[in-house]
């Protein structure tokens, strides 16, 4: 193949006023606790139109944490969870998005948390890509997943009074992505 012949892979941004990065955990067994990071950033290089084959990376700023508790925002930063002063970032790096099926990927990369990488699988659907009203190309995803916390050095719990856990292992990822051409 000569240099003419050859794809440029087109970079995309995370357009940060259109992202969300949620995370859902049960709280006392009875309940669930949702959060939010607010300040991400990443960038997906793709060759093709549809996707298929994306190289994407992502970081997330840990003080970011909200909780709608601030209380329970500073525990998930302190030593406890998330250790924020000495691991600052979550990262998601080597990401390659491959289509399974008209509209349905899966997004395969390595996750680090608390300076544990661990290889991870998310759903993604694909809601394709428009220009917006001053004709920037716009790209959307939905991005959801499930992992365990303690797999990542967040194993701080307590036991409530009937023997149960306070927090579950199991924390639920929803991404709503929305990139922007870089």
């Amino acid at each position: 193949m000569t240099n003419q012949e050859a794809t440029v892979a087109q970079k995309w941004a995370i357009d940060p006023a259109h992202t969300e990065v949620v995370f859902k955990v049960k709280h006392l067994v009875i309940t669930t606790v949702s959060g939010t990071f607010s300040a991400f950033d990443g960038e997906v290089y793709s060759e093709n139109d549809d996707f298929d084959g994306a190289e994407v990376n992502f970081s997330i700023d840990v003080n970011s944490i909200s909780t709608n508790n601030t209380d329970r925002d500073n525990h998930l930063k302190s030593n406890d969870f998330f250790a924020a002063d000495q691991y600052p970032k979550i990262t998601f790096e080597n990401g390659i998005l491959r289509k399974t099926t008209s509209g349905d990927y899966k997004l395969t990369g390595d996750l680090t948390i608390r300076d544990v990488t661990k290889p991870i699988e998310l759903a993604v659907d694909y809601n394709g890509t428009v220009k917006d009203p001053w004709g920037n190309a716009k790209a959307g995803f939905e991005i959801s997943g499930i992992l365990n916390r303690k797999d990542f050095g967040l194993v701080w719990n307590a036991l409530t009074e009937a023997g149960s856990m306070l927090v579950a292992e199991e924390v639920k990822l929803a991404i709503s992505a929305q990139l922007a051409v870089a």
